[in-house]
């Protein structure tokens, strides 16, 4: 995945070269790659995740019950383990205090449902001991909500006012809100890293995992943290696309 970044990043800078500023070609060459990047990041999590969803949990604990185990040592009491559908559907939501662990991890007792479950439940922690990027994170879901909603449609106002009157303000405060969702992904990286950190470390300080079962728990979390770096890189690439777009116009 480097390496494709690393060609698109080459291939962006001899092409501004030759063309000066921001280069289109080259921000449309670089979402390709990492999209083609998280194609490749998506498979090889599910391919981990199956493997290691057949790899008995030592204890023939659930995952449920194991996040239910790392809530209580860690003096957390007011959070509830609950289950939903879906296939990695898992979340923490800080609004009604729930673990919520989807069907291949509430009830599966293997390495990768722990490891998922210990994931989820390390934001928790975080809310509990009031990490700063996690407060940030829920701080900006509002906002990026609204965003979201009305970036496609500035943006088609400022191109059609731009397109009459050669004025891009209205396709610059578009960019602006766009903007907004790549923030959002680059402050989801340290919130998303920091809880696989933690569930490491409380699966080894336990003794509920060592040795190479550690090892696979580690392997799993860390495709998973890949794909929020893909999904960044993803919405950074987007923002970089229509700035030169735009900038070219200027």
């Amino acid at each position: 995945m480097l390496q494709l970044l690393q060609l698109a990043q080459d291939y962006a800078t001899y092409d501004n070269s030759i063309a000066g500023g921001f280069s289109t070609s080259g921000s449309i060459l670089l979402m390709v790659i990492i999209a083609v990047a998280g194609y490749i990041v998506q498979a090889r999590l599910q391919s981990v995740f199956q493997k290691y969803s057949q790899v008995a949990f030592p204890g023939n604990l659930t995952g449920a019950e194991v996040a239910e185990k790392m809530l209580r040592e860690n003096n957390i009491h007011n959070v509830k383990i609950t289950h939903v559908g879906g296939m990695l559907t898992d979340h923490f939501n800080p609004q009604n205090m729930t673990v919520n662990l989807s069907d291949a991890v509430y009830s599966s007792r293997s390495i990768a449902a722990a490891a998922v479950a210990c994931h989820e439940c390390g934001h928790a922690i975080q809310h509990a001991r009031g990490y700063a990027p996690l407060a940030l994170r829920s701080a900006l879901v509002p906002v990026v909500n609204f965003s979201s909603r009305m970036a496609t449609w500035v943006i088609i106002a400022g191109i059609l006012i731009m397109a009459t009157t050669n004025s891009t303000t209205v396709c610059w405060i578009g960019i602006a809100l766009i903007a907004m969702t790549a923030l959002f992904s680059i402050v989801t990286l340290p919130v998303e890293y920091n809880a696989s950190q933690r569930a490491l470390e409380w699966l080894e300080s336990s003794r509920t995992l060592q040795g190479v079962q550690l090892s696979y728990a580690r392997e799993s979390l860390r495709w998973a943290a890949r794909t929020y770096l893909v999904a960044a890189l993803s919405a950074i690439a987007t923002v970089l696309y229509y700035v030169s777009l735009i900038s070219r116009r200027d």
